[in-house]
C-alpha cells in the first residue's frame, strides 16, 4: 500500500537522491496524516459527545493535534527544502528538526489537558452512555491508526526523516490507547452502573502514557539540534575510503556538521609523505574530496599534512610516544621534530578521551618524567574526542 501511493503520487519515487523527490515524500505522507486524523477527530468526538465520554472526547482531540502535526511536518518539509540563502548560507535542512520538536510539545500539552479532564470526571463521577457505535467507532480508529503508524515509519526510514519516525511514535501510542478506551467502553457497555469513574480512570492512564512519550520524542527530535554524532560506521567507511588512496598515509582530526537529513560537512586532516611533490599531492586531493561527495553526499574539505615518514630516528621516537600514551587511552598525530642547540623539540597533537582522567599538565609532567635526562621539551596540542 505504502509504495503504491508513492508510485502513484511521486514521480521518479526511487531516486532518493534528489531532495525534490524527498520533499514530496514528506509531502505525501503529511497529506496523508491530515486527512485520516481529520476524519478521525470527527467522529471519535461525535461518537465521543453522544456517550458523554471524556476520555473518547480526549482522544478524539488527540487525533486533531495529530492532524496540526501533520500540517507542521508538511510546512516543515517545505521550508526545509528551500536553497541556501544569504542569512541561511547552510540551507533550511534542520527546520525538519524543528518541526518534530513542535510535534512533541503538541503532544505534552494535550496530555495535560486530558489529565486535567480525567480529574474533573473522577471527582463528578458522570455516567457514560456507551452503544454499539461507538464500540466500531473505536475499533476502525484502532485499525486505521495501526496502518497510519506503519505507514509514517515506512515513509520516514525510506526518507530518513526524525518528524516522520517521531509521527509514527505517536500513532503507535494512538493504538494503545485507544485500544484501552476500547476495552473501558465494553466493561462501560456490559456494565453501565459502575460505582467509580472507568472512563475518568482511563483518561488518567492515557494522559500519563501520552506524557512520557512527548517528553522522550522531545529528546529525540531536539538531540540533532543540539548536535550529534553520524554513525560509526559511517564514519569508518569514509575513513576507510580515504585511506585507499595510494598517497595517504593516515587521517585524524576528523570534524563533522549535520545540517539535516540530506546536508552534511566534514573536515578531516590527511597525512601525505612529505617528499611527495606537493602538486601531485594536491591534485590527489582534489579527487579524493569530489569521490567522497559523489559516494556519500559530504561537502567533504582536507587539510592536508605532510609527514617525515622515512626518518628512523622520528620514527622510533614517534613510536616511543604512542607507546607511552596509548594504554591511557590518547592518541598522537601530527609527530615532529626539532633540534636545537640545548634541547630538543618533540611537536605533536594529542587526542584526549572524553572520559580522561588526568589534566594535560598532569600528562606532560609524565611524559617529561618517562624521558628524563634526554633534553626534549614536549610542544602539545591537545585536542578534543569528537568522534566515538
Amino acid at each position: 500500500m505504502v509504495t503504491l501511493l508513492r508510485k502513484l503520487f511521486i514521480k521518479d519515487y526511487k531516486n532518493l537522491e534528489d531532495p525534490k523527490v524527498r520533499t514530496k515524500h514528506g509531502t505525501l505522507a503529511s497529506i496523508v496524516g491530515i486527512v485520516s486524523n481529520v476524519v478521525l477527530f470527527l467522529a471519535k468526538l461525535i461518537v465521543g459527545f453522544i456517550a458523554k465520554s471524556v476520555a473518547i472526547m480526549g482522544d478524539s482531540f488527540n487525533n486533531l493535534s495529530d492532524a496540526a502535526s501533520s500540517s507542521i511536518n508538511l510546512l516543515g518539509f517545505k521550508i526545509a527544502s528551500k536553497p541556501a540563502d544569504k542569512e541561511h548560507p547552510y540551507g533550511h535542512a534542520r527546520f525538519e528538526y524543528v518541526a518534530g520538536l513542535i510535534v512533541s510539545v503538541i503532544i505534552i500539552v494535550f496530555g495535560i489537558q486530558v489529565f486535567k479532564d480525567s480529574i474533573s470526571a473522577l471527582i463528578t463521577n458522570e455516567s457514560t452512555q456507551i452503544n454499539i457505535l461507538t464500540l466500531v467507532i473505536l475499533g476502525v480508529a484502532i485499525l486505521v491508526k495501526l496502518w497510519q503508524g506503519y505507514f509514517y515509519r515506512k515513509m520516514g526510514k525510506t526518507i530518513n526523516s526524525v518528524s516522520l519516525i517521531a509521527s509514527s511514535q505517536d500513532s503507535i501510542n494512538d493504538v494503545l490507547s485507544t485500544s484501552a478506551i476500547f476495552i473501558g467502553s465494553l466493561v462501560m457497555y456490559f456494565v453501565p452502573n459502575m460505582p467509580f469513574s472507568l472512563d475518568g480512570v482511563l483518561g488518567l492512564i492515557i494522559a500519563i502514557f501520552v506524557l512520557i512519550s512527548g517528553i522522550k520524542m522531545i529528546k529525540e527530535t531536539s538531540d540533532p539540534l543540539i548536535g550529534i554524532n553520524p554513525s560509526h560506521e559511517f564514519i569508518q567507511n569514509i575513513i576507510s575510503d580515504i585511506l585507499s588512496y595510494h598517497c595517504v598515509l593516515g587521517v585524524h582530526d576528523v570534524r563533522c556538521h549535520m545540517y539535516g537529513p540530506t546536508k552534511s560537512f566534514m573536515t578531516i586532516h590527511v597525512e601525505v609523505p612529505a617528499k611527495e611533490d606537493i602538486m601531485k599531492a594536491h591534485d590527489q586531493i582534489d579527487n579524493i574530496e569530489r569521490d567522497i561527495n559523489e559516494k556519500y553526499g559530504i561537502e567533504l574539505t582536507i587539510h592536508m599534512d605532510p609527514i617525515e615518514n622515512d626518518n628512523e630516528y622520528v620514527n622510533s621516537l614517534k613510536q616511543e610516544v604512542s607507546d607511552f600514551l596509548n594504554p591511557k587511552g590518547y592518541k598522537i598525530h601530527d609527530f615532529r621534530v626539532v633540534k636545537g642547540d640545548t634541547h630538543t623539540n618533540l611537536v605533536f597533537d594529542v587526542v584526549v578521551p572524553r572520559d580522561a582522567k588526568k589534566t594535560n599538565e598532569e600528562i606532560i609532567k609524565e611524559l617529561e618524567e618517562h624521558f628524563k635526562g634526554r633534553n626534549f621539551f614536549f610542544v602539545i596540542n591537545f585536542d578534543g574526542e569528537y568522534l566515538d
